[in-house]
């Protein structure tokens, strides 16, 4: 859901939030914006090793997907974890705005580790794809294409081989509404063997090694999304499908894809 509720300015706590807000309930968040946080620590000195690198990722992140048209405003959110900690967009803050002292950092059950800003609202979303995957970097966005798929199947076809780069087939998680713990525990069951999946009437969700792994897999699941569109609207048209074998061993290449090691 967009964080965006007032992109002109640039509030420590969004105004006016929705009727749920950013208010976090159920076993995915364990706080609610009102909740004491810890004091501001967004200066790189006190950050601890990582932290303020990965900051800067995150925001950079961040910016890509509006600069790719994968979001609009701040209508999606982007994470990476540090051993025990999430970094996360904050709540409402136009992403080219955000600097070192915006940074937001919460621990794997919710509670504040560093900063003075609020959470996206799609905190439990996040939180709940750390604790149950090897994830190390969550994209979540609005794209068009995937958008407007997920309101058409339960599940993108295998129109293309690099849906293997995804675990094959991406599912369609049932609706719910945004920033609650239904949404994400339909997240976790569409996410089972895969890396990525389409929210139902909202858009994408996509993890990763990296933040740059994330972003790239975002982008490909928007690609193939579009893909099944034009073949899909050809008047009497039916795409034709790839074989779960054939996503297999096109899986099992793509394991070694890309440049050796340097030594």
């Amino acid at each position: 859901m967009s964080d965006a509720q007032h992109p002109g300015r640039h509030p420590a706590r969004p105004a006016d939030p929705p009727p749920d807000g950013d208010r976090h309930t159920g076993a995915d968040a364990s706080r609610t914006p009102d909740a004491p946080r810890t004091p501001d620590r967004g200066t790189a000195a006190a950050l601890p090793p990582g932290w303020a690198e990965t900051w800067r990722a995150v925001v950079a992140t961040a910016r890509r997907t509006v600069a790719d048209g994968l979001v609009t405003g701040t209508s999606g959110n982007v994470s990476a974890r540090v051993g025990d900690t999430v970094l996360v967009t904050p709540s409402g803050i136009p992403y080219d705005r955000l600097g070192p002292g915006d940074l937001c950092a919460v621990t794997l059950d919710g509670r504040p580790a560093a900063g003075h800003r609020v959470p996206t609202s799609e905190l439990p979303l996040h939180l709940a794809v750390y604790r149950h995957t090897d994830a190390a970097a969550v994209v979540h966005t609005h794209a068009v294409h995937a958008t407007a798929v997920s309101t058409l199947v339960d599940e993108l076809p295998a129109v293309h081989y690099m849906a293997a780069a995804l675990g094959g087939p991406v599912r369609v998680a049932p609706y719910a509404r945004y920033g609650t713990a239904e949404l994400a525990g339909h997240v976790l069951a569409a996410l089972r063997g895969r890396s990525g999946c389409l929210l139902r009437n909202h858009g994408t969700v996509v993890y990763g090694r990296d933040l740059e792994q994330a972003l790239d897999r975002t982008a490909q699941l928007e690609w193939m999304c579009r893909v099944w569109l034009a073949a899909a609207s050809v008047p009497g048209g039916r795409p034709a499908l790839l074989p779960p074998g054939e996503l297999d061993a096109v899986a099992e290449r793509l394991r070694g894809y890309g440049q050796p090691p340097t030594a």
